[in-house]
């Protein structure tokens, strides 16, 4: 049994699957840290650069319920292929563009082939393993987002000083070129199958309708914007509120922190993704969340600050996964795409929300008001959870 298992579970086309998420999770981290930069080196003002880097986030916002109704239509290798070239014309425009305003339109291509693998590659990977070990599946895709958040922002901030913008972008290019790679030697392309169900609705004429949301999912999508948004916010604005309250911490080693300590979780809790019910999860991660919070508000010492990046990475790290499988565990097999989008979606909200709220906070209430204000999150998961918790810990037996 155990044999069946690890043939299932590391397949060649899983591991190359795997790399290719790496990459482009890859070119996304260490694209992130310098854009802004390099679009102000370009003539963009203040204002016009931050809104380049959130061109990512408003293009996912936008593509993720397409992107998931073309997964469930479409094979995963197809449209891989297509977002991987997206992300390939996207980088490769950065060097050569020659203003800001070409900047942005290489953003967005860049956005566009974000999303694609994004959705597609998390749903491909459910393809390629036994439905009853999607949690574990997720759990090897989060080593990719941990280390690729732990290498790609790394790279990327100590290499352009030393070697330029462009040099360094080339990297991030030659990392795309290896996406394309990984994807066309994957073998199974992951050609959706129509259920039953769907065939039926075809014979009688009724066509699957696009959807915006996969509604079993719902209460995840819910979840993970809460989730989110303490996590994006504290991505986006650590740095100035460790300077505006006037902190001694090394606050440059928080994400590597998180990043380390994520990887090794992720790696000790792989066998139980698939066996323990939704709710364990749920609560350990809601202690942690609570946790990192009140370590960030009440922070000192660099003590206190790793305590913090060690609680966000149960906090948000370990149910990123929980919910990212469970999405997929509670809709039919073929609206995995959907699901998949559902989730991202919900991410996606946090992201935007999350550096907002905190702004209008530190605006109004001081910094010193940040961190105790998400604290709101709390019980408004602990709501959402009851009010959805026989749903929710029912999916790992819906295999």
């Amino acid at each position: 049994m155990e044999k069946t298992k690890k043939k299932s579970l590391y397949t060649k086309d899983v591991i190359l699957v795997m790399a290719a998420s790496f990459f482009f999770l890859f070119t996304n981290m260490f694209m992130n840290t310098i854009i802004n930069g390099y679009a102000k080196s370009l003539g963009a003002s203040t204002t016009f650069a931050g809104f380049i880097v959130s061109t990512m986030s408003i293009t996912s916002m936008l593509l993720r319920p397409i992107a998931g109704n073309l997964s469930d239509k479409f094979s995963k290798y197809a449209l891989s292929l297509l977002g991987g070239c997206l992300i390939l014309t996207g980088i490769t425009g950065y060097i050569f563009t020659p203003n800001a305003q070409m900047l942005m339109l290489f953003r967005l291509l860049n956005g566009a082939g974000y999303v694609l693998c994004t959705v597609c590659m998390t749903t491909w990977l459910a393809h390629l393993v036994p439905r009853e070990h999607i949690g574990q599946a997720m759990g090897f895709y989060g080593l990719t987002n941990a280390l690729a958040m732990a290498v790609g922002p790394a790279i990327s901030i100590n290499l352009y000083k030393r070697l330029g913008y462009h040099a360094t972008i080339a990297i991030a290019v030659a990392a795309a070129i290896l996406i394309i790679l990984m994807v066309v030697s994957v073998s199974d392309h992951a050609v959706p199958v129509k259920s039953k169900h769907a065939q039926a609705l075809v014979a009688t004429g009724n066509k699957p309708r696009f959807k915006l949301i996969q509604m079993n999912a719902l209460p995840v999508m819910l979840l993970t914007t809460l989730f989110a948004m303490p996590y994006f916010a504290t991505q986006a604005d650590l740095v100035e509120y460790v300077h505006l309250r006037h902190m001694d911490v090394t606050v440059g080693a928080y994400f590597f922190i998180y990043a380390i300590f994520l990887l090794l979780l992720r790696i000790f809790l792989k066998e139980y993704f698939d066996t323990i019910a939704f709710g364990p999860w749920l609560i350990a991660s809601t202690i942690a969340t609570a946790f990192y919070l009140l370590m960030l508000t009440i922070m000192k010492n660099n003590l206190m600050m790793g305590l913090a990046a060690i609680g966000m990475a149960v906090g948000y790290g370990v149910i990123y996964s929980v919910l990212q499988s469970t999405a997929l565990l509670l809709a039919p097999v073929e609206e995995q795409g959907i699901a998949s989008s559902t989730f991202y979606l919900g991410a996606d909200i946090g992201m935007a929300l999350g550096p907002i709220v905190g702004g209008f906070v530190t605006h109004n209430l001081g910094a010193a008001a940040f961190y105790p204000s998400m604290m709101i999150i709390i019980p408004l998961i602990i709501i959402i959870y009851l009010t959805f918790r026989k749903r929710l810990n029912n999916a790992i037996n819906n295999h």
